[in-house]
């Protein structure tokens, strides 16, 4: 077939999809998008070519699609026929795990049941959701571990020696999670745990790479996270999402991103989750890990006669020693202000980190070379851990009778070797700096310092990080795909796509192409926007929050079902919950009080009872919220969203920015903040017949230049102005 041919087939099938489901309506933008959907896929060459002296056709499509538009169908049926035609297989990528279960659970079911052709889905999830069996025995064993085994119940270095009966608690619950997992009644994922455990207590039993053996190991047979792999490899559809897709790039677990259909969902998350997949940091403070590190991999590698071990001592030694030189000039330069009271952006209880950015990430000259013997004994302690690591498995291959006992040593040392990998890839990152004549095109990396108080220690940490989303996505990602559709409700800021083109990586890509579907929704009918311009300027937080917090509370007692109040500081909303009158106090459920689930649960039922149900949340509950009708028929923001002040890479991005003689605040922060609005309002309207007010109390939506930009990337609510005091 041709790719034309290919592009008639599927949007034919996603046609009878339409047609042939009850009580569904199909939506002209709808249409439009699975249209695009298809050409989009149709044309995008895919694979090996006979031809390697040619440049393959790559194709991509970014897709703005309102709310009410029916995305999730809009794509998914158009790209599983041109998959199940072109014999490949579509990779979809949601921003977060709970995305992925919907689809799973919901979306595919609905359409495999529709499509005329049958297809397999299967839902990938990361390493690190999963139970290793071997490690939980382990550490659930009789209570009567060895002192590394003790030491790894807390992956977190102690302040000071832990309890007794803190680590026989942590022993008894890791001894029901086996009994729990060998009866059957539970499969070994994190998350259908009832109770899913911090990260610190699971992290000591997930099934991380650095820990596992893979068919070397005796679980094998029995591994969850191994036989949610295997049904990886018959489903044409894969749903994954974002971090998984960018941790395991070039890793063969997903499918190969030049000979597959990628599908990008919630695609606005994309530049946030590849700043954080490539940020990195390393604790200069507490080392212990460095001894425990050099003591396993000594005594393991004697027993698998490695003869390269002799330097680990040394390395080990330096590694420290540089490491604690490093703490002491980052304090000698930079201690004054590390020592500084954190300021309380947020109002957060308790002691915050504080933090120092390095200007420019020009590091000075004192701190280089601790950095470069810390990074040049980091990957010399590593060359010897690969050596090891590799004896391992070649015992566990050539006496597999001993692949239990193999298999644990190699764990014992899988468990500190990240430390180790962090610690030199910071290094690496710190040490990166402009050339002697800089290019136009060099970008530095923001470099930061942190102290905060653990116990009785003084915790220093280094950090670094890239700076521009699109440059590690371009090169990590963009690189390695041929066909893919981004979409999203928000891909527009201040009714452009330029934004997040050039975030995503994409901006003069010449095989990308944008398109924006319309939501069905009547917003002007449906909803009004009401702009109540307060008499204090929002950037006086105190006069700000006083006046704010009375209006709101003047409003939220007209509210007659639910409601959602979206706060931009843990202080701002500690002021409005101190100020609740007694009569709204058993209405208001406050973002913190409980799970997500159990809150929206609550929320739910006393909405469902006929009782006035109120959230009080931040920046999260912005998101991912879906509280149709009477669930939310008034949204309320406090202030216009600006990302927090103190950000390093935010900082180091706009100084950038500055010094090549552009404006961060009209470039990047209002059009960050646009989407980030748009994400809040869009809380309101859910569906067709939602009627909602959005109360917005931050004049300088109205009485700014940008502000206007501002509106002009929301849904066209009727506005309304209002003086907050009449």
């Amino acid at each position: 077939m041709s790719s034309s041919e290919w592009a008639q087939a599927a949007l034919q099938a996603f046609d009878q999809v339409v047609q042939s489901s009850d009580g569904f309506r199909g939506r002209a933008g709808q249409r439009g998008m699975a249209e695009q959907v298809a050409q989009t896929f149709s044309s995008a060459q895919l694979g090996k070519l006979e031809d390697d002296s040619v440049a393959p056709v790559r194709a991509i499509a970014v897709i703005q699609a309102g709310t009410g538009v029916g995305k999730s169908l809009a794509y998914c049926a158009p790209a599983i026929a041109i998959a199940l035609a072109r014999n490949t297989r579509v990779l979809i990528s949601t921003a977060t795990v709970a995305l992925q279960e919907q689809l799973v659970n919901k979306d595919l079911p609905a359409l495999a049941a529709q499509l005329a052709q049958p297809f397999k889905f299967a839902l990938a999830k990361g390493r690190g959701r999963y139970v290793c069996k071997l490690k939980l025995e382990r550490l659930a064993g009789t209570g009567e571990a060895h002192d590394e085994d003790e030491a790894d119940l807390f992956p977190e270095e102690a302040a000071a020696a832990r309890p007794q009966h803190e680590t026989q608690a942590r022993v008894q619950f890791y001894a029901a999670m086996a009994h729990t997992l060998a009866s059957g009644a539970w499969d070994g994922d994190r998350d259908s745990l009832d109770s899913p455990p911090e990260p610190e207590v699971w992290s000591p039993v997930a099934a991380e790479g650095a820990t596992c053996t893979g068919k070397h190991c005796p679980a094998f047979a029995q591994c969850t996270y191994y036989d949610k792999r295997k049904e990886l490899v018959g489903a044409q559809v894969i749903v994954a999402n974002h971090d998984l897709l960018l941790s395991s790039i070039g890793a063969r677990l997903l499918p190969e991103l030049d000979n597959c259909l990628l599908v990008l969902d919630e695609a606005h998350h994309l530049p946030a989750t590849a700043l954080d997949q490539f940020a990195c940091s390393m604790d200069l403070s507490r080392l212990n890990w460095i001894d425990r590190l050099a003591s396993r991999s000594l005594r393991i590698g004697q027993l698998v006669q490695v003869q390269d071990i002799a330097d680990i001592p040394r390395h080990a030694s330096q590694l420290r020693q540089h490491l604690q030189d490093l703490a002491r000039l980052v304090m000698d330069v930079y201690g004054a202000e590390l020592r500084q009271p954190a300021p309380r952006w947020g109002g957060a209880q308790g002691r915050l980190p504080t933090r120092v950015r390095v200007p420019r990430g020009e590091l000075p000259e004192a701190l280089l070379e601790p950095l470069a013997q810390l990074s040049h004994h980091a990957e010399g302690f590593l060359e010897c851990l690969r050596a090891i690591s590799k004896a391992l498995r070649t015992e566990m291959r050539d006496k597999p009778e001993e692949a239990r006992r193999l298999s644990q040593l190699y764990a014992q040392i899988g468990m500190l070797a990240p430390r180790l990998e962090q610690a030199h890839a910071t290094a690496q990152l710190l040490l990166q700096h402009a050339p002697d004549d800089p290019a136009p095109t060099y970008v530095p990396p923001a470099k930061w310092f942190t102290l905060e108080i653990d116990g009785d220690f003084i915790v220093v940490k280094a950090h670094a990080s890239p700076i521009l989303p699109g440059a590690a996505l371009r090169r990590h990602l963009w690189s390695h795909v041929r066909g893919a559709v981004l979409t999203s409700a928000t891909l527009t800021s201040c009714g452009q796509f330029d934004f997040f083109m050039h975030e995503s990586g994409l901006h003069g890509d010449a095989a990308a192409s944008t398109l924006e579907v319309a939501s069905p929704f009547n917003y002007a009918a449906q909803g009004t926007l009401i702009a109540a311009e307060t008499h204090a300027d929002p950037k006086n937080a105190a006069a700000f929050s006083a006046e704010m917090v009375e209006a709101l509370l003047n409003d939220l007692a007209q509210v007659e079902y639910g409601a959602l109040v979206l706060f931009t500081s843990r202080e701002q909303l500690r002021k409005a919950v101190d100020a609740l009158p007694t009569v709204l106090r058993a209405c208001v459920r406050v973002q913190t009080s409980l799970p997500r689930t159990q809150l929206l649960a609550r929320h739910r039922e006393r909405v469902a009872d006929g009782q006035v149900s109120i959230i009080f949340g931040m920046q999260s509950f912005g998101e991912g919220l879906d509280l149709p009708g009477r669930l939310c028929e008034s949204v309320f923001i406090t202030k216009l969203p600006f990302a927090p002040p103190d950000d390093p890479v935010g900082e180091a991005r706009a100084e950038w920015l500055r010094a090549v003689g552009r404006d961060p605040f009209s470039e990047l922060v209002v059009p960050a903040t646009a989407m980030r609005l748009a994400q809040w309002a869009g809380r309101a309207i859910r569906t067709e017949d939602d009627q909602a007010h959005i109360y917005c109390y931050d004049k300088r939506l109205t009485r700014t230049s940008y502000g206007q930009r501002l509106l002009a990337g929301l849904p066209p609510f009727t506005l309304v102005r209002r003086g907050v005091t009449g």
